[in-house]
């Protein structure tokens, strides 16, 4: 494939179109505490968001379909879930503002460069500090923390504090 043959189908290519000016845009007018409105827009348009679900405003959500989120987590301002391949989010998962979760990328060793979907899964418990970034096909932990600004590009262990680029081991996260 070319790089100006697009990877995306028919269908998604339609629903890419709506969500961007459409989905999104009402999305991001809502007020600050309606987020009822937001998951309800997102589960309009395909995501699975359970029922207590805190979503701010600000958020940017490519491709809503491919997004799962569990029961009492929340996403702070200016986040970006990149959800190219699936991001699934646990239960009770904290992804604070500006965090960035990324299911794309594009295989590097081909002259084309085509786009690749890989998954981002965010355990149960887990907090995605401020403009921390996880990468495609990174596992984060039950219960893990990734620090403020740290870079995850491969997963990180359940129950355990991780800071830095590249994400480094800080110390383990007690139980609770």
């Amino acid at each position: 494939m070319d790089r100006g043959t697009t990877p995306y189908t028919l269908r998604e290519r339609i629903l890419r179109v709506l969500w961007n000016y459409i989905g999104q845009v009402l999305f991001r007018f809502t007020f600050h505490n309606w987020y009822g409105v937001r998951n309800g827009l997102l589960r309009l348009f395909g995501a699975s968001v359970a029922k207590v679900v805190r979503l701010r405003p600000t958020i940017l959500v490519e491709q809503p379909w491919n997004l799962t989120i569990g029961e009492n987590s929340s996403i702070g301002d200016r986040a970006i879930i990149y959800c190219l391949g699936k991001v699934s989010i646990g239960q009770h998962v904290s992804i604070s503002q500006g965090a960035h979760l990324c299911a794309g990328t594009h295989d590097y060793r081909k002259a084309d460069m085509p786009l690749l979907r890989p998954p981002v899964v965010v355990n149960d418990y887990a907090w995605v500090a401020a403009d921390a970034f996880v990468g495609p096909n990174v596992t984060v932990g039950e219960g893990a923390i990734l620090g403020a600004r740290g870079c995850a590009t491969r997963d990180l262990e359940p129950w355990t504090i991780y800071a830095g680029n590249p994400a480094t081991k800080v110390k383990p996260r007690p139980r609770f």
